[in-house]
Parts: structure tokens; sequence; C-alpha cells
């Protein structure tokens, strides 16, 4: 079963529509997923703003789900618990968490106790002064090298895509406007992707947040992920790398127009000695550059054609959730 059926109805008399949904996406975290409940719902609860939270477990096949299992049973405030059948990457776990959302504005944050729910608050602080995003960034990261090094270079490049300033896109701890998660349909045919979210959204803020070294497990950020998500953004959400393409290259061919123009008039010698070897070394630099544009159109290709043949990117095995009205919980 996929979420596609699952996307919330309209609030009906006595089935209002909560304030906040947080959804929190879970893999391999059977050692931190108690804890962190534990502590999340304590703090939405002190907070008294009306709220629902959502677990995704992200095909984990440790304790995870069951954990999940026990805590909907004991909280109220846990609405729902999903199964995805196979691990198919954070934005997807989200995706499919916020298709079973009801709530009027989204929260996200990692279980995996790196970063503190203590500190939303704070957040929601700052977005209840009519901001239509804000994010946590971590000011003094615990990561490794070869985690930070690829996350500061994605930064500099998503600020340029998204349009806002923002220090640390890739830090889970944000709070959304609902309006604009719920304009993008993201579900099973459309991951989510902040991105996309960002670059429609006007006023953006941040929040410094505490970052610890992760307990338990690992990232399931790897090397190889951070370069899907960053080719993703490059080709899904800006035009602006082959229009960027194009002026260079005019700019390129004005230059070399004004390079023949000048040697008309003036006895201009560019290269003293043209040899074979430099010739061979200019054809490569331009195959290279040809190949790496092919390389962006077929990357673009690929994935419209990916996304047309209409296969869902995650499914549910396994859905519990409570009835908003009754309070009963209905296992799917």
């Amino acid at each position: 079963m996929t979420t596609h059926d699952m996307s919330p109805s309209p609030s009906s008399p006595g089935d209002e529509r909560p304030e906040f949904s947080v959804i929190i996406t879970c893999h391999y975290e059977e050692k931190s997923i108690g804890e962190f409940s534990r502590r999340l719902i304590s703090t939405m609860g002190a907070m008294g703003r009306t709220h629902e939270i959502i677990f995704v477990n992200d095909g984990s096949t440790d304790g995870t789900f069951d954990h999940l299992r026990e805590i909907i049973d004991a909280n109220p405030s846990v609405t729902a618990i999903a199964d995805i059948f196979r691990n198919s990457g954070q934005a997807n776990a989200i995706s499919a968490g916020i298709s079973l959302a009801r709530g009027r504005n989204h929260i996200f944050i990692d279980s995996d106790l790196q970063l503190d729910p203590e500190e939303l608050p704070r957040l929601i602080e700052v977005f209840d002064q009519g901001f239509d995003i804000v994010s946590g960034y971590r000011s003094e990261r615990q990561d490794t090298a070869l985690r930070s090094i690829p996350s500061k270079f994605a930064n500099m490049v998503m600020r340029r895509i998204a349009g806002h300033r923002l220090r640390d896109f890739g830090c889970t701890f944000k709070v959304f406007n609902g309006r604009l998660i719920a304009a993008f349909d993201f579900g099973p045919h459309q991951p989510f992707n902040p991105a996309y979210v960002f670059s429609r959204a006007g006023r953006c803020a941040e929040v410094p947040i505490t970052h610890h070294p992760r307990r338990y497990g690992r990232s399931g950020w790897r090397l190889r992920r951070l370069l899907d998500y960053f080719t993703d953004n490059l080709v899904g959400v800006s035009h602006r790398p082959f229009q960027y393409l194009f002026f260079l290259c005019l700019i390129a061919a004005g230059l070399f127009m004004l390079r023949i123009l000048f040697a008309w008039v003036a006895d201009f010698t560019l290269i003293e000695t043209i040899t074979p070897g430099l010739i061979l070394n200019v054809i490569l630099v331009h195959l290279l550059l040809v190949i790496s544009v092919l390389a962006l159109v077929g990357e673009y290709v690929i994935r419209s054609f990916i996304r047309q043949r209409g296969h869902p990117n995650y499914v549910i095995r396994h859905l519990v959730r409570r009835d908003p009205r009754t309070g009963e919980i209905e296992r799917e």
C-alpha cells in the first residue's frame, strides 16, 4: 500500500486541525528512539500548543518499529506511525510523514539525539513572528570532516539555488508554514526537498542550536547520497546553471571576436609558440567541458524519464494511526 491514498481529509466539526504536525524519521534508532520520544513529547506538552506527532520508520530492520508501536499506544499525542518497506532515504520518509499530517504547520527533527528537542520552543518563538520558515543551524557541528566538508560545499550551492543566505540547509530541525509544504504535493511521486520550498518562501530565519556527536549507529547521509541530493537540486530546482553556461559561452565568443578584431589593427600575439602539446591540452579542456554539460543534460533527461514512469519512491508496509475524533488506534 502506498501513501498516495492517505492524504489528510479536510477537517470536520469536532476534528479541528492541530497547529503543528511534528514529523520524525527513524533509521536504525532502536537505542535512541525511547529517550528521544520522551523528551519530544514532554517538550511539546509543556508548550501548550495543539500538535500531533508522526513517526516514520525508514526501512529499519532492527527493533525501531516495535518501539514505535509501544510509543503510540502509550501517548495520545502520537497520532501515526508508518513503516516503509525498505530504506528509501530521509526525503521520502519525510514525504510519507507529510502525507499523514493534518497540522497547519510542520516541524521536522531527527531522532538520533544529535539535536535537542528541548530547543524547539526557540524556533517556535521566532516562527510566531511571522516567518515562513525557521531553520536551526549547527553553530558547533559535531561531525567528521568527511561529512562536514561536502556539506559546506553543498550549502554554498544551495544558497544560490534557494535564494536565501542560510548557513545550514542540511540541518533537519525546521519549522515550515504548512501552506508552503502543501503547495508541492509531496508524496510517493514527489519526494520532499527543502530547497524547493525555500525557493518559494518569503521570510526565512535561522536559530543557532546545539549539535551533539552521534551516540548510536551511523548517519544515512553518505557521500554518495550528498552527491545525489546536490545533483537533484542542481537539475531540479534551478534553471540557472544553463543560463550561466549560455552567458559564459556568449562572453567567451565576444572576447574571441574582439581578439580577432584587435589583431587586424595591431601586431598582437597572445602566444608566441603554438606547440602540438598546447593544442592537445586545449582540445582536452574543451572536450571535458562538453562532456560535463552533456552529463548534466543527461541527468536531467534521465530523472524526467524516471518520474514519468510513475513508480513510487516508497511504499508503506505497516501504518498505525489514531482516529482524531475518537482517539482509537487503527492498524493497517
